[in-house]
Order: C-alpha cells, then structure tokens, then sequence
C-alpha cells in the first residue's frame, strides 16, 4: 500500500469512530432528556405520549388518598387539574397546598404515574418553570373572569 493510500484509509476510520462516538452521546442525551409540562399542557396533548416527563403544579387541598404505599393525589396549575398516581414513599415536606413536581408517564386512561415526586424545598422556592406556569395559568384565569364580567 501506497503511503497516501494508508493515511486516507486512517482518515477514514478516524472518521467513523467519531461519527459513532457521536451517535452513541446524542442518543444518550436524548434518551435521558426530561421535558416539564403544566396540568394545561398536558390537558392540552402537549405533554408526550408513552415518555417520561416532569410535571408539576400545586397539590390540590382535599386530593390526597392514600392506600397502603399507593397514593393518588391531583396536581393543578389552578387553570387545569391532573390526577397522579404514586407508589412508594412521598418525600417529607409533601404536602396538600404546596408545590409538587412528579416525573413520570402519562397513562392510556390520562392518569399519570409517577416514578418519582419532588416537593419544593422551603416556602419560597419553586422551580422556575412551575412558577411562571402557575402565573400563566392565574393571569389566563384573570383575564376570563374580566371577559364573564359585564
């Protein structure tokens, strides 16, 4: 083989192992990508059917049941509710009225089932995506009672 011939078929490899050194991290990525969705949004078909993905909203006052480990609550972004589904043991600072983010999937009958739920650490703090949808979703219901009323 020709020197020239050599460092082409060197190039060439170098190249492939790349591109699937590549291929393997993006599918990684994405496979490990977890999107935030809203009550509304999910309502709405946005959220994705048959993946994973967080939700959140406030934990609903009156909403809680519990069953042994299984625990059923609905989540709201006071626009939408969204009832959840849960088994295993809540974190200690779950409580109705307060915020909730649950990761999970989105069953065939619009339940959603958890895998995990993450409660906000303090009185002041919210994930910021749960924050501004909240706000959304009360200014949205502003504006409607403003329209109903004549």
């Amino acid at each position: 083989m020709k020197p020239r011939t050599k460092r082409f078929a060197l190039i060439a490899i170098g190249i492939v192992v790349l591109a699937g050194a590549a291929a393997f991290v993006l599918n990684a990525f994405q496979s490990n990508l977890v999107f935030f969705f809203t009550p509304t949004q999910v309502h709405q078909g946005e959220a994705p059917k048959g993946r994973m993905f967080r939700a959140g909203g406030m934990v609903k006052e009156g909403s809680l049941q519990r069953d042994g480990n299984s625990v059923r609550f609905v989540v709201t972004d006071t626009a939408q509710e969204m009832t959840v589904t849960f088994v295993g043991l809540l974190p200690d600072l779950f409580k109705e009225g307060r915020g909730v983010v649950a990761q999970g999937k989105l069953g065939d009958d619009g339940v959603f089932v958890a895998s995990e739920v993450l409660a906000k650490h303090d009185e002041n703090y919210m994930p910021p995506e749960a924050k501004h949808a909240l706000d959304q979703a009360a200014a949205a219901k502003a504006a409607q009672s403003l329209k109903a009323a004549p």
